[in-house]
């Protein structure tokens, strides 16, 4: 519905009328956005101040991203006279959305009157940056904040095309190709600009990030250190480090680094969930716990670190953990990313105690949040998947054939998150002859690349139907490439696993640039695999787990496309059941061992005892022997998993 007349009514100051018109339009359309917001300002200037807070709650949730939200909801809190509860939430508007102006000169306000100096500032500082900057880049950055990425690139290039050196735009155009996985693009977009303004830290950061997103781990420790130079004492610049430190493996360095923050800020709970997740990472189980229960001591509304405890799977929340859970989650001014840690730590809190109705509510709620701020849509999912299978025929595969890299050394492990991928990981990379790495995003890039990419003679076709285009020069080029780039992360054996889940999208492509790869489907009975990434809140990449629909589809959906695979690529791809792991594992690492053409080895049985770094939330259970627990754990919860039921129908094991 358009909303321009209604808005222009408001504009002059006719609140009463326009609220009366969108009372009607939310009478048909309870979670327009728009007009909630809208009617949250004409219900302030009314004095309505508690209709204009229910509105605003149901806008934040709806859109957690919705920075305007957050400085209505600042000029509600200072029209009650509330300068605490108004500056909270004038700072988050101000991270979400850092082209809005009004909240920083409304942060001014009370600062200046409160005679916060070093808070008025930081304030004034961003404030002033703000103004610096060309209008488009206001506008580039205002529609970033909103979600609005296709519109933002085309300003954001059209602004570059005339002044190609500005800074700025250059990291927001990297913000944007990181965000639409245009990574390699963001990289020498910041590489570029931290050349242009050496002394630029946000740049610099920005440049770590994506080298580090890309796991260019060497670069992006290198540039950790070069930034760490510049400033030793900055504990922003330490914890990046230490971070970086942390992918490079050398775990002992990480931590040092983090002592040396927490010497100078003992209770800082960031940094101590951060060393946390190192200790976790490298087997010490109750050092990790003490860290992030530092964490907790130090700031108790640190949710975070209440998630990663949860994240553990072995730890057991005490009841007074519990207790002080839930009143967090009462709590209506925790942030987002609080609300959604704290409702998955509980979904897993409850699940341990046998409450499962609770425990499904938290896990329902957390997942809400997340659906709400994701713009993930399931039909377009399916489309793509189904795309590859018309375009990835049998013919293609013939007509290629001889083409690509012929290197044998890639085994990947593809499938659902939570069907299994880390036990088996752990398995073959006990084997002297296998390196086990992490989830590699080369192939998920590559397709990205070809998604974007122009031809001098115009628009190439999109992917995957490029794929038909290559020349045999290009596929051997991407083999190469791929071989080369991950070399970083082997220690030396003939073969090494990337275990990225979503490369069952591209196994098209992975045939034809590495046709002698392996690939290796982990699956997982149904219910109990999409159940498992419910509960799970992944860091990022798997969009479909928020709802138990999509995550059904997005399973039928797979199902379809490795028979795809099977039919034309026949015995490119083995398929190993978890369950036959569980009933079976000598038989299973015999079969694996003999498809990727390695002689078996005992140790491969024994994979609980191999001493490595294991980065996925099944860290602490594939440390064990085989972990047979949750192989029906989704049946506590089968009366609120119809959903999911009915969109699995169709699809078979």
């Amino acid at each position: 519905m358009d909303l321009a007349p209604i808005q222009q009514k408001i504009m002059a100051q006719a609140f009463a009328p326009a609220l009366n018109d969108l009372d009607a339009v939310l009478a048909t359309d309870p979670d327009n956005t728009e007009a909630l917001y809208m009617a949250a300002v004409c219900h302030r200037y009314l004095g309505q101040f508690a209709p204009a807070t229910e509105k605003l709650e149901r806008l934040k949730e709806l859109a957690p991203d919705f920075g305007r939200a957050y400085q209505e909801e600042g000029h509600l809190n200072r029209a009650q006279g509330m300068d605490e509860a108004a500056l909270l939430a004038y700072r988050r508007a101000c991270q979400a959305n850092p082209a809005l102006e009004a909240s920083y000169r409304a942060q001014l306000d009370i600062l200046r009157r409160r005679g916060a100096a070093e808070q008025l500032r930081q304030v004034q500082a961003q404030l002033d940056f703000l103004l610096s900057l060309p209008k488009p880049v206001v506008a580039v950055t205002d529609l970033i904040a909103q979600g609005k990425l296709v519109r933002a690139e085309e300003m954001c290039r059209r602004f570059l095309q005339k002044v190609p050196d500005h800074v700025e735009a250059m990291r927001l155009l990297a913000e944007i190709g990181s965000r639409l996985g245009a990574l390699e693009e963001a990289e020498f977009l910041l590489e570029s600009a931290a050349e242009f303004a050496p002394d630029n830290v946000q740049v610099r950061i920005d440049y770590i990030r994506i080298l580090r997103k890309r796991q260019n781990f060497a670069q992006a420790f290198e540039q950790a250190r070069r930034l760490l130079a510049t400033a030793p004492g900055n504990p922003q610049f330490q914890s990046l480090y230490a971070i970086e430190c942390m992918q490079t493996g050398d775990y002992d360095a990480a931590l040092s680094a983090f002592d040396a923050i927490l010497h100078k800020l003992p209770t800082d709970a960031t940094t101590l969930t951060s060393r946390g997740h190192a200790l976790k990472t490298c087997g010490q189980f109750d050092r990790a716990v003490d860290s992030y229960h530092a964490a907790l001591a130090g700031n108790p509304r640190h949710a975070e670190a209440w998630h990663a405890l949860a994240n553990l799977k072995t730890y057991r929340f005490s009841a007074e953990d519990v207790a002080a859970m839930r009143a967090l989650a009462d709590d209506r001014d925790l942030s987002f990313a609080d609300r959604v840690y704290v409702a998955f730590a509980l979904g897993k809190a409850c699940e341990d105690a046998g409450d499962y109705r609770a425990s499904f509510e938290f896990y329902a709620r957390g997942n809400q949040l997340k659906k709400n701020q994701s713009r993930y849509d399931a039909d377009k999912m399916t489309a793509e998947l189904a795309a590859q299978a018309q375009v990835c025929s049998r013919g293609l595969f013939a007509r290629k054939a001889g083409c690509g890299h012929p290197a044998p050394d890639p085994i990947f492990i593809v499938g659902l998150p939570r069907a299994g991928s880390t036990l088996l990981e752990q398995i073959l990379s006990s084997h002297s002859q296998i390196d086990g790495t992490l989830e590699l995003p080369n192939v998920l890039s590559y397709a990205q690349q070809l998604r974007r990419r122009e031809r001098a003679s115009g628009a190439a076709p999109g992917y995957p139907d490029v794929l038909a285009e290559l020349t045999p020069q290009e596929l051997a080029g991407f083999g190469e490439r791929y071989i080369a780039d991950t070399r970083i992360h082997r220690q030396g054996a003939p073969f090494f696993i990337d275990k990225m889940p979503n490369n069952f999208r591209h196994i098209g492509l992975i045939k034809l640039i590495l046709p002698n790869a392996r690939i290796i489907d982990a699956r997982r009975e149904p219910m109990a695999c999409c159940f498992s990434s419910f509960k799970q809140l992944f860091a990022e990449g798997q969009e479909f787990s928020y709802s138990l629909q999509d995550i059904g589809q997005y399973y039928r959906d797979y199902v379809a496309l490795m028979a795809h695979w099977d039919a034309v690529l026949p015995g490119f791809v083995l398929r190993v059941q978890h369950e036959d792991v569980l009933a079976d594992l000598e038989g299973q690492v015999a079969r694996m061992l003999d498809f990727i053409g390695v002689p078996f080895e005992e140790r491969c049985l024994r994979y609980y005892e191999t001493e490595r770094a294991v980065r996925t939330p099944s860290s602490e259970q594939v440390r064990q022997p085989l972990y047979r627990d949750a192989v029906s754990q989704w049946q506590h919860y089968a009366q609120w998993l119809e959903p999911l039921r009915r969109s699995l129908a169709e699809t078979g094991p």
